[in-house]
């Protein structure tokens, strides 16, 4: 009897065509880059609701025409008993959401720190406030900040940080994530196996790296699982930081290709390059025809994946000085490409960082600049001026011969957390650039640090200038609206403390990024040991402890605030680093001077200054190594996964390469776990080595040992908290009560 139903088979068939589907419209929202109205309203509510814990019916959300200027725009005020928000995009409407709630509700989102806490009926703003931003782009992000900061992050915590984002203003992030899996399948197209690439890909906390040319396979095999997640990662988000409005720039081809690939190409030409003192790159010439076939499959590949914005960044010489000076050369150089981005996109634009400029400066004079430039069409291309607060480099390559570019605030290197800044510059020099015929094509702003989750007063300082209407930021008043924002109330014994951390810290032009404390160099007698441990000051010591002082004074006000306890202890840290290196000198001069039993109590004190720090930085989840080397290993599989990528996080702190890496200390941490751990354990071998050879002690024999205990801990797999312990306020006035008189007075 024939069967009337589907066969067991036709079922299967259809259930999996259907999971195909499914699978496809998901993927498909991955390269979605046009958003309807309803859909952009729709992101802008979940994200509402992210913010105030489900409280979107509370506000009314309108997508405005846009300006004729096509500057972006928000207002907020009252409708029908609700706030509403308005904007000409999604990102111009999460801004207004973030000026009200500062504004109205005493909301406060922080990296460290936040108070987000809101009142139960939320108030109705008694007038419409209007703000227009002259800045077209408000560019994010730096290649380095995806290891630094986010090499273990998931989407919850990426959407956190889109979140503020949008809250901010900002709407051109740097988007990298994921390329491994896109290169993966481009040299698999050229014969390739996995086997061939598994010298290539480094491991997962060095990718940043990897990317722009400077090694190859340091701390892999990358394992595949890996890829996949980050393929996954990337285009979550992608489609979030789209629905809302914004504008990812994606990579680009540059050059850098696999060992294996020249082994099969033989004839091709390529430069071997070397950065640091890791082993040589491979970058295959530009004018070679396989070039412009890689390039050209690449970002077919990644559009086909990922879509696309058509905004492409690449930067051909990255920290690499060319093989000649010769204006044709690089002309040709940069032809090729941004033919290779043309080609498969007409409507490409090369998004370049200018820090090649300032980095090799003795390099890139002007013949060399113009000639890199003038190969792509003005239109087609977007400098970021990197350094601008502290190194500009527009203002001497005459705005960069025409091409539209962006004043950006770098402000760190290698996510140390140093206090440090150039608050004049940011406050004034944006809109002066703005206003300065000779700026040329400036185009906007941007945040362009090494690492985040630090310092976070100084970053809300230049993103003031987002919604400032082109005016200079009054950094007396910004101090007293941001305390209040951030405290709860309005501390005058607060406001007093930070304009004198202002007028100290954060008028740097001494050192880059700021000084590092001599504790988390390696153990020396040197006052400043110089290289990655630049000890050397762009204040005087007593000005910041008198800050502090007046910090302090508001411990009982203010205990209450979480942003004021972060601030805390962030100031007691750096005051204790600082207070370290004087240490530090009184044994050197004991030594110096032969006297073994002072030299004992100064070292003695030095390593309980070290666990004291330890023990203030244990209070706060912000400065915990734990949180850092599990979330490391949480990314893992398998437990050899999860081994190699703790592996990778240690590394990146202690020696940064190998045993004999010149960047070792780079992205030295000042956190629990970090001084007890590391930098105490590496001070008492010093200590023992210099008793043990009283009078005749060699550093550059210790140095040797030294290293030997760098490399065994990169490979050690203590575990560390990942919860606080202590209380921040109790911890930070015992330390008042040890350190006050001292700190004061010596």
């Amino acid at each position: 009897m024939k069967n009337k139903g589907m066969s067991w088979i036709s079922r299967v068939v259809v259930i999996f065509t259907a999971l195909v589907l499914i699978i496809s419209c998901k993927d498909n929202k991955a390269t979605q880059t046009v958003f309807s109205e309803k859909e952009q309203i729709g992101a802008v509510n979940d994200l509402i609701d992210r913010v105030t814990s489900g409280r979107s019916s509370e506000f009314v959300v309108h997508l405005l025409p846009a300006r004729q200027d096509s500057l972006d725009f928000f207002e907020f005020g009252t409708e029908n008993g609700k706030i509403m928000l308005g904007g000409n995009n999604g990102v111009s409407i999460a801004s207004a959401l973030g000026h009200y709630l500062r504004e109205y509700c005493g909301y406060h989102l922080s990296w460290c720190g936040s108070d987000t806490v809101l009142p139960e009926t939320l108030p109705l703003p008694e007038k419409t406030t209007t703000k227009t931003s002259p800045y077209k782009w408000r560019y994010y992000l730096n290649y380095c900040t995806f290891n630094y900061s986010m090499s273990w992050w998931d989407f919850d915590r990426w959407q956190k940080e889109i979140d503020w984002m949008a809250l901010n203003g900002i709407n051109m992030p740097l988007a990298i994530t994921g390329q491994n899996s896109i290169w993966r399948r481009v040299y698999h197209k050229l014969g390739l196996t996995d086997a061939d690439l598994e010298s290539f890909f480094s491991g997962p906390a060095y990718f940043n790296w990897f990317w722009m040319g400077n090694l190859d396979g340091w701390e892999g095999p990358l394992p595949q699982s890996f890829m996949e997640k980050h393929e996954q990662l990337q285009k979550q988000i992608l489609y979030r930081e789209r629905s809302l409005g914004m504008t990812p720039i994606l990579p680009s081809f540059t050059g850098h290709v696999p060992p294996a690939l020249i082994e099969k190409y033989p004839d091709v030409k390529a430069k071997n390059t070397q950065w640091v003192n890791f082993p040589k790159t491979y970058v295959l010439d530009p004018s070679e025809e396989l070039f412009s076939k890689i390039g050209k499959l690449f970002l077919e590949t990644q559009t086909e994946i990922y879509g696309t914005n058509h905004f492409y960044t690449a930067d051909t010489f990255n920290e690499n000085e060319p093989p000649t000076n010769d204006p044709e050369y690089l002309k040709g150089v940069s032809a090729k490409v941004y033919h290779a981005m043309s080609e498969v996109d007409p409507e490409a634009v090369w998004v370049m960082q200018g820090w090649m400029f300032h980095h090799e400066r003795k390099f890139w004079q002007d013949p060399q600049i113009q000639a890199l430039l003038s190969a792509v069409p003005d239109d087609k291309m977007l400098i970021l001026d990197l350094w601008s607060e502290r190194f500009p480099v527009w203002n001497r390559t005459h705005a960069y011969y025409g091409k539209p570019w962006l004043w950006c605030m770098l402000q760190n290197f290698g996510q140390n957390i140093t206090l440090s800044g150039n608050a004049t510059s940011v406050a004034n020099d944006p809109a002066a650039a703005l206003a300065d015929p000779a700026s040329g094509k400036m185009s906007g702003i941007g945040l362009t640090p090494e690492g985040i989750g630090h310092t976070p007063i100084i970053y809300a300082l230049m993103l003031e200038n987002v919604w400032n209407e082109g005016k200079p930021v009054d950094i007396n008043s910004f101090i007293v609206n941001y305390t209040a924002n951030r405290y709860g109330k309005l501390s005058s014994q607060a406001v007093e403390a930070w304009k004198g951390i202002f007028d100290t810290a954060f008028e740097n032009n001494v050192n880059n990024g700021g000084h590092e404390s001599i504790i988390t160099g390696r153990p020396t007698f040197a006052e400043n040991p110089k290289g990655c441990t630049n000890t050397n000051k762009c204040y005087e010591r007593i000005d910041l402890v008198k800050a502090w002082e007046k910090l302090y004074a508001c411990i009982e006000e203010l205990s209450d605030s979480e942003g004021y306890r972060y601030d805390i202890v962030d100031v007691t840290r750096q005051v204790l680093a600082d207070y370290a290196s004087v240490i530090q000198q009184k044994f050197a001069a004991d030594y110096a001077s032969g006297n073994i039993e002072s030299f004992k109590v100064n070292a003695d004190a030095f390593m309980s200054l070290i666990g004291d720090m330890d023990r203030l930085l244990a209070t706060r989840d912000e400065f915990l190594l734990g949180n850092w080397l599990e979330s490391a290993k949480a990314m893992g599989d398998t437990p050899e996964e999860s081994k190699l990528y703790e592996k990778n996080a240690r590394n990146l702190l202690g020696t940064w390469g190998n045993k004999d890496c010149k960047l070792f200390d780079y992205a030295c941490k000042q956190w629990s776990g970090m001084m007890n751990g590391y930098y105490k354990q590496r001070w008492s071998l010093f200590f023992e080595d210099v008793l043990a050879n009283w009078g005749h002690y060699d550093q550059k024999e210790f140095a040797e040992k030294c290293k030997d205990y760098e490399w065994d801990w990169i490979s050690d797999t203590t575990c560390f908290p990942t919860e606080t312990i202590g209380d921040e306020i109790e911890v930070v006035k015992s330390i008042w009560n040890k350190y006050s008189s001292d700190l004061l007075n010596d």
